[in-house]
């Protein structure tokens, strides 16, 4: 097999932990996450291509849920802490390939990870709100795959969602399933 010349690495569940704000908001609202997704609805992937707006989101969310949100709430509740040793797998391979960020993401979101420098361990980030799609719709991948100008065989994929890596192996990319650092070191030698 030959050695990869991209990797693209999630954000939240493989970077970060600690990412997830959906059971803080249910929390607030006093509904389950499960509503809190229902109510959402396709609202939510518009908010993750970037279509809406976050404040679109949230009046929309209102009228479904309702009461008024008055306050942006994944924003509030956005506290992730890095995976240093995540960050350490990432700039070995960084000495040996180009490695990149492809992530789902809403705009606060990114906002945060931008300001706090955590996209700077990259090469380059590649994020939903940005880019206009989200995983697992294979333009997702096939927008970083022409931008970087790689062939899905000489590009590994890794990400803690199952759906996520299916979608990429469907596309021919070596797409690896995020479990711990420790395995994926140890699975990314296999690949390469």
């Amino acid at each position: 097999m030959m050695a990869a010349k991209i990797y693209i690495f999630d954000m939240g569940g493989v970077v970060v932990r600690n990412f997830d704000v959906s059971p803080r908001i249910a929390e607030e609202l006093n509904i389950s996450k499960e509503r809190f997704y229902r109510l959402a609805g396709p609202n939510l992937l518009l908010l993750s291509n970037g279509s809406i707006e976050v404040a679109e989101f949230w009046k929309r969310f209102s009228q479904a849920y309702g009461l008024e949100v008055r306050e942006e709430l994944f924003g509030k509740y956005f506290t992730p802490e890095i995976d240093w040793e995540m960050v350490e797998v990432i700039k070995k391979l960084k000495t040996e390939a180009r490695v990149v960020c492809g992530t789902n993401t809403l705009e606060p979101h990114f906002c945060y990870h931008q300001n706090r420098g955590d996209y700077r361990f990259f090469h380059a980030v590649y994020a939903s709100n940005q880019i206009g799609c989200s995983k697992p719709s294979p333009e997702f991948f096939q927008y970083i795959l022409a931008c970087e100008g790689v062939a899905p065989k000489e590009t590994v994929f890794i990400d803690d969602t199952l759906e996520n890596v299916v979608a990429a192996d469907a596309l021919g990319i070596n797409a690896l399933l995020f479990t711990t650092p420790q395995a994926l070191k140890e699975k990314v030698a296999r690949v390469i």
